[in-house]
């Protein structure tokens, strides 16, 4: 078959298919659930994923900028930068009506979600759309995840790496081809709800830690929604060398560098049950103190639950097996 070019009807398009894509990139000083965007970025596309407009911003995150090394962001370029609320509804319009499409979309959806919430209103995004997810969907034969090795797989140069602007410049010329790719083949597209955050409420400051941080954990968030049940059976206990297999049972216990509404969202997004206790049916516990004498260590001890660190886990959360046919 040969993959839909630009002369594909509307006729021919799949109806089912959304009728226009926010390809989008946010730069962060950090990973956490109290880290700021500093840069936001947006290519918006139409029905057949042909680029319409794009849009760029810096953002004053009112604090330090986190990974300067990363995002090449310093305090002097965006003490200027506008603040959030003042981009807010720019940002909003631009989103307004269309399937967020990010790599790793649920971290990008979360960082919106809460600096929306912290300016006390919702973006208007009803869904999602991970470019991961859709690459393993396809069967891509790439070496990793990784948005280069997306890029490299369709021939888009990147300029810039971890410039807001680039990458989704680079995230929307390899959408597309993703997307024909899909319709040619009549994939379901992998699209998830997006359910903004609607309560924040200041909390009283946490006493300083030993360990440092590149966020402020003086506020709480509470998420408006409950996850949905795993969709697949439990097979059993993960095994070391070995990809991690959907439907596994993974518990967490103890402080984790990535906030854990995060990493349990990334856990269910890669198809994987959150576990809230440890039992024999347990595939994993995952803590960076396994010396710690908690229940969930105590008892993964006395059941052999085999245990890995939070990088270790971030690691296999990036190529996770599918379920048993």
């Amino acid at each position: 078959m040969t993959m839909l070019d630009d002369r594909t009807t509307a006729a021919a398009w799949p109806a089912a298919y959304p009728q226009g894509y926010a390809v989008v990139d946010v730069e962060t000083t950090g990973l956490a659930r109290d880290d700021r965007i500093v840069s936001a970025a947006v290519y918006r596309l139409d029905a057949q994923g042909n680029v319409e407009d794009h849009w760029y911003t810096l953002v004053n995150p009112e604090r330090d900028p986190g990974p300067v090394w990363i995002h090449g962001l310093t305090s002097d370029a965006l003490e200027g930068a506008p603040l959030f609320p003042e981009i807010a509804a720019e940002f909003a319009a631009r989103l307004d009506g269309r399937v967020l499409v990010a790599h790793n979309a649920i971290f990008d959806w979360q960082m919106i979600a809460r600096e929306y919430a912290r300016a006390e209103t919702t973006a208007p995004v009803r869904q999602r759309l991970c470019t991961i997810a859709l690459a393993k969907q396809l069967s891509l034969p790439l070496p990793n995840h990784k948005l280069e090795s997306l890029a490299a797989h369709f021939g888009v140069v990147q300029r810039q790496a971890h410039h807001a602007l680039d990458d989704a410049r680079v995230l929307a010329e390899a959408f597309r081809p993703s997307l024909h790719a899909a319709a040619e083949r009549g994939v379901r597209l992998p699209l998830l709800e997006c359910r903004p955050l609607t309560e924040w409420a200041a909390s009283p400051a946490a006493s300083p830690s030993p360990y440092p941080s590149s966020s402020y954990r003086t506020n709480s968030w509470r998420p408006s929604r409950k996850r949905p049940a795993c969709p697949y059976p439990n097979p059993g206990r993960y095994e070391t060398d070995k990809p991690l297999k959907q439907g596994m049972r993974v518990a967490f216990s103890g402080d984790t560098s990535v906030d854990r509404e995060l990493l349990e969202d990334r856990t269910v997004e890669a198809g994987l049950h959150v576990a809230g206790s440890v039992s024999r049916l347990t595939s994993l516990l995952v803590t960076n103190d396994p010396d710690a004498a908690t229940s969930k260590t105590l008892k993964a001890r006395s059941f052999g639950t085999p245990v890995v660190d939070e990088a270790a886990y971030t690691q296999l959360l990036r190529d996770v097996a599918p379920a048993d046919g």
